[in-house]
């Protein structure tokens, strides 16, 4: 289904094959919600798209509307072996974006990757033709920093962190960072940051504030101007397996997520 949006232009660099790891290990942050609405507003922009579900709960596959239990083939696919790129890749109800879904055979992924060669990288090699076909590929990384995460920062370009604004926001990302930064020295040098994205901001209350103006002090430029709020229609969505765009186009999480998939392409991401 074509979204008739696009209010972009294209001009902004080379986007071909840019890989971005929405991650933090804390759950309940807005990592789906934003790997599931981002790659939707940049497919309507006319960005072609691959987002890749890699949290065995399966939240991102299903938000796209997609079965678990009708869909055969998925990234544990990928990451085993056992199918070669094109073989996992699944259409959604957007144009322009494609999804490798979660099946229910990632969940032992995590034990069965111990005994893998190059484990780390297995997610990288699977992608390796992958970018050449796509202007980004989203990866939905699982709220823990095991192998499956690791896999995801070792695949990427650069990460992308959502950052809900409540009390222990900063304490989570500090070790978030630290994960980061172990990757780049170890296993993948060209590791960047994309830029800290605040979520669940609610302009009621203070410490939504609080939380903000410390994080931008702390880190500058790197926190994306536009911030998600907590909205009703941005949380029902999943539930009916349709991206916010297809979902309620007008409301404040949609006008939102178009805002942050502008403000990427203006930073030259991708």
């Amino acid at each position: 289904m074509k979204v008739p949006l696009c209010t972009f232009k294209r001009g902004f660099g080379n986007f071909m094959g840019h890989i971005i790891s929405i991650s933090n290990q804390k759950g309940g942050v807005g990592k789906t919600t934003t790997a599931v609405n981002l790659s939707s507003c940049l497919a309507a922009a006319e960005r072609s798209c691959l987002l890749i579900d890699c949290d065995p709960q399966g939240n991102a596959t299903t938000g796209l509307g997609i079965d678990r239990s009708n869909l055969e083939k998925g990234l544990y696919d990928l990451l085993t072996g056992a199918v070669k790129d094109e073989g996992v890749i699944t259409e959604t109800g957007i144009s322009g974006l494609h999804l490798i879904g979660s099946t229910v055979d990632l969940v032992g992924a995590e034990v069965e990757m111990v005994s893998m060669k190059k484990k780390e990288f297995r997610l990288r090699d699977g992608l390796e033709r992958l970018r050449q076909r796509y202007d980004y590929i989203f990866l939905d990384s699982p709220p823990s920093l095991g192998f499956l995460t690791v896999n995801t920062l070792t695949a990427a370009d650069s990460v992308l962190v959502p950052l809900q604004c409540e009390y222990y926001a900063l304490e989570g990302l500090s070790q978030l960072l630290k994960t980061v930064q172990a990757v780049k020295r170890g296993l993948n040098p060209g590791l960047g940051l994309a830029g800290i994205l605040l979520t669940m901001y609610d302009q009621r209350n203070n410490l939504s504030q609080q939380v903000e103006d410390e994080v931008r002090e702390h880190f500058k430029k790197r926190v994306f101007k536009t911030v998600i709020p907590r909205n009703v229609r941005l949380s029902e969505a999943p539930s009916h397996g349709r991206p916010i765009l297809l979902y309620d186009i007008r409301c404040k999480g949609a006008k939102s997520y178009l805002a942050l998939a502008r403000e990427l392409i203006g930073r030259g991401i991708g």
